[in-house]
């Protein structure tokens, strides 16, 4: 059974840049990751992160899974089924029957979008459908979109898309929007931002590309909206169904509460990305990054002392 000194669990951003951040400091590691992309394979084009112009989602993770092996990185493509503490080591257990021993962990797993599970979702993924408006959000400048949630993020994404966008469709699926007053008072005085409330998209429909969404209930006497994108703002799902027995103290939302240096209340368990309550709940990139390196440090520090 081999022992390490860390395995990182996750090959997303928060994951990739903390194995090549602990590469630096020597630390015996591995990373296992049931594949290497995540959510930023649903992003078509990144056009915020600090070394790139544009850049695909997939290329970019590839860039920087490319850099973690250079940095000599292990990483097994895998699935971790069960996490248990031993003595002060823990045990990880794989689908593919392997088992190893670590002193710490660092739990970089990541979220979900919600889905709308609703037919043409998969079909239009990047042809029009998108859960990330700040990385696709340039791609309908002048064109038609709809959005989808009620939460003062959807609120807050329909104004950006606004700015964009020749037209803002806002569709949610209760009466009233959830979202904060002021940002209900804004979206409701934008004139390129028309609200369909009690309403739910059932079917997306196109050919290459997204061309109408198909609604349950009609809207102005219709139940097809010509629209040229869908993006959807209806939150996101931490992935913890195998950390659980870990007992990792978790906030009203489900999210794994960690402290300033990525720590959480289990000695020796660090999180980091999407799947804490970190960096203000704003879960980009370049703060799943930020977190993954904070974590390696903090693991850095926390080995050097137990030494």
């Amino acid at each position: 059974m081999k022992k390490y000194n860390l395995i990182i669990i996750g090959a997303g951003p928060a994951g990739l840049t903390a194995s090549i951040y602990v590469s630096r400091f020597g630390i015996k590691h591995l990373v296992i990751g049931s594949f290497i992309e995540g959510r930023m394979a649903e992003a078509n084009e990144v056009g915020n992160f600090p070394t790139e112009g544009e850049i695909g989602g997939k290329e970019l993770i590839k860039k920087m899974e490319k850099n973690t092996k250079d940095f000599g990185a292990e990483i097994a493509l895998d699935e971790v089924t069960k996490i248990s503490k031993n003595k002060n080591n823990f045990l990880i257990k794989t689908m593919v029957g392997k088992e190893y021993f670590t002193k710490t962990l660092l739990l970089a797993i990541g979220a979900e979008r919600k889905k709308l599970d609703i037919p043409g979702e998969k079909e239009f993924l990047g042809k029009g459908v998108s859960y990330c408006a700040t990385c696709d959000g340039k791609l309908f400048t002048n064109k038609i979109v709809a959005l989808v949630g009620g939460s003062s993020a959807a609120a807050t994404t329909a104004d950006y898309l606004a700015d964009l966008a020749e037209k803002v469709y806002l569709i949610h699926s209760e009466g009233k929007l959830k979202a904060d007053k002021i940002w209900q008072e804004k979206v409701k005085k934008n004139p390129k931002i028309e609200i369909i409330l009690d309403n739910k998209i059932g079917e997306l429909k196109g050919k290459n590309f997204l061309k109408a969404a198909i609604l349950e209930k009609n809207h102005q006497e219709k139940k097809e909206l010509k629209l040229d994108g869908v993006f959807v703002e209806m939150g996101i799902v931490p992935n913890l169904e195998i950390i659980d027995e870990l007992g990792t103290e978790k906030d009203e939302n489900g999210f794994i509460r960690i402290k300033k240096d990525g720590s959480t209340n289990i000695r020796g368990v660090w999180a980091a990305g999407d799947i804490t309550d970190g960096s203000n709940n704003f879960r980009q990139i370049i703060t799943a990054c930020a977190e993954g390196a904070i974590a390696a440090q903090s693991i850095f520090s926390y080995l050097k002392q137990s030494q």
